[in-house]
């Protein structure tokens, strides 16, 4: 009975039909794009490069964006078939719960609650970083240390307090609502590409080849292309596989884009190409002109340009990092309350947040509630941990996503989206969990053990243990399918053509 709670496909897609009640229907596929070009695109490229390269894979970490590229394109062609049949807001929440059932859901839907609000308040603490350094260098204005740190930083504080300020910003924004927000993302987001292509441009001109090949010291690791090994390189893999994590965000606009069948799959698989192929030459770019023992900054892309002399430049991409900051909070906030509207609206959590502003049609009161969550996790808490259980919630949503791909076609046949992986329904996705199963597992590559065990994986295992508590204690009584279930009025999955 656990697992045979499975919520009717017809009743999710009224759901999403419903224009009087749901939500307003405004974005087209190339927002989409630029949506989820400004959630991939941020502290991946600007913050962790450097740290990948010193720590893990070195000028290796051009083959483990590859490597989280394929990984990332594999689940992105699952989400994108399931967004086309199932274009409701919830992301991979409600595909889960059409397919794998109601307990399932929960995992994916408490996953992705860690994905995106534990994933913003890791991309606010990188922000703080860019941000204090150019009010410092440009308009000599310096917070004190202890307001730019946590308790549990190596420099330690009390908190980070324009981590916070910009969450509870971006918060304000969101309230108002998508169309507000898209605009604003849009502009960004252009901004932030063409500082990306500024680098470029100006970097490949200073590329040193030796820096690709250095000889081997205690420094350097084993020296040459893969100072760490094929380990070294996987595990950078799943440490920047941060960097990838928001084309699945998109998804969760299915409810207001205009055409969500359509639309979807494009705004999914062109925004993870596009951003793909910048993060290859970029990190090509970082790793040539710098030796890549010296990157391990907050800030790799401007340090890599001052090393060379490029200072000015350095002080355009901080403006640029400062924007593709923004952009990624954006979008994994707006993700994470329409993960909570979906939810609540099945009823696993209070009624509260499903409400809408009478005005701006939004989910005001758990945008604000979890603003306030984030904004006191980016304060208090260190990037590590928050970046590392970002990766876990993330992966482990995309590994149910892909099993929900072959159960949807076998329990819908005659259900036909606009949009279908190719090589049948098992390949791809059976591919998508492996994979994703795998950068799990090498996570644990440069993260702190307790008794043995990678500290992320306890963390996760511990966050699902409070998600799963609450489950069985509110949510499976109180959801709209156990309702029916107690009232028998529960019917068999129907038709949806």
């Amino acid at each position: 009975m656990l697992l045979q709670r499975v919520k009717p496909l017809a009743r999710i897609l009224a759901e999403g039909a419903n224009q009087d009640q749901g939500l307003k229907r405004s974005l087209g596929p190339w927002a989409l794009t630029a949506m989820g070009i400004g959630a991939i695109i941020g502290t991946g490229i600007f913050v962790l490069t450097g740290v990948a390269s010193a720590t893990r894979a070195g000028p290796s970490l051009t083959v483990s964006f590859v490597v989280a590229g394929v990984v990332s394109a594999l689940a992105a062609l699952c989400y994108a078939e399931v967004a086309s049949k199932v274009p409701i807001s919830g992301s991979a929440y409600t595909y889960t719960y059409a397919t794998m059932g109601e307990f399932f859901a929960w995992i994916v839907g408490w996953g992705l609650v860690c994905e995106y609000a534990l994933g913003a308040s890791t991309v606010s603490v990188g922000w703080s970083g860019y941000f204090t350094n150019i009010l410092q260098n440009l308009f000599h204005v310096t917070i004190p240390m202890q307001w730019q740190h946590s308790h549990w930083d190596p420099t330690p504080g009390i908190a980070n307090l324009p981590a916070a300020g910009i969450i509870l910003l971006i918060t304000a924004l969101l309230v108002k609502g998508t169309r507000e927000s898209g605009t604003v993302n849009g502009i960004i987001v252009t901004i932030k590409v063409a500082v990306v292509l500024f680098f470029i441009a100006i970097g490949i001109g200073h590329i040193n080849p030796a820096n690709y090949h250095l000889a081997a010291s205690p420094a350097t690791g084993e020296g040459g292309f893969f100072p760490f090994g094929w380990e070294g390189m996987l595990g950078g893999a799943a440490f920047i596989f941060f960097a990838y994590i928001g084309f699945d965000a998109v998804s969760t606009t299915a409810e207001e884009a205009k055409n969500p069948g359509k639309d979807l799959p494009f705004g999914i698989i062109m925004s993870l190409v596009i951003c793909t192929a910048l993060y290859i030459v970029v990190v090509a770019i970082l790793n040539g002109m710098v030796p890549f023992n010296q990157l391990n900054v907050p800030n790799p892309v401007a340090f890599a340009l001052n090393q060379v002399g490029l200072t000015s430049a350095g002080l355009v991409i901080s403006f640029g990092a400062i924007a593709g900051l923004t952009t990624v909070l954006l979008v994994m906030m707006y993700g994470q309350t329409r993960v909570f509207y979906a939810m609540s609206r099945d009823g696993l959590i209070p009624p509260m947040f499903v409400a809408l502003h009478p005005t701006f049609r939004t989910p005001w009161i758990s945008q604000i509630v979890f603003g306030l969550l984030i904004a006191a996790a980016g304060a208090f808490f260190p990037i590590g941990i928050l970046g590392s259980l970002t990766n876990m919630g993330t992966l482990v949503a995309f590994v149910l996503v892909s099993c929900a791909v072959p159960l949807l076609r076998k329990n819908h046949p005659d259900f036909k989206g606009t949009f279908e992986v190719p090589f049948g329904p098992y390949v791809i996705p059976v591919l998508s969990a492996i994979t994703a199963l795998g950068l799990i597992f090498y996570l644990k590559v440069g993260n702190p053990t307790w008794w043995g065990i990678p500290v992320v994986w306890l963390w996760f295992v511990l966050w699902l243990l409070i998600g799963l508590a609450f489950y069985f204690s509110y949510g499976r009584h109180k959801s709209t399918v156990a309702l029916e279930e107690a009232e028998g009025l529960a019917i068999r999955q129907p038709r949806v053509n």
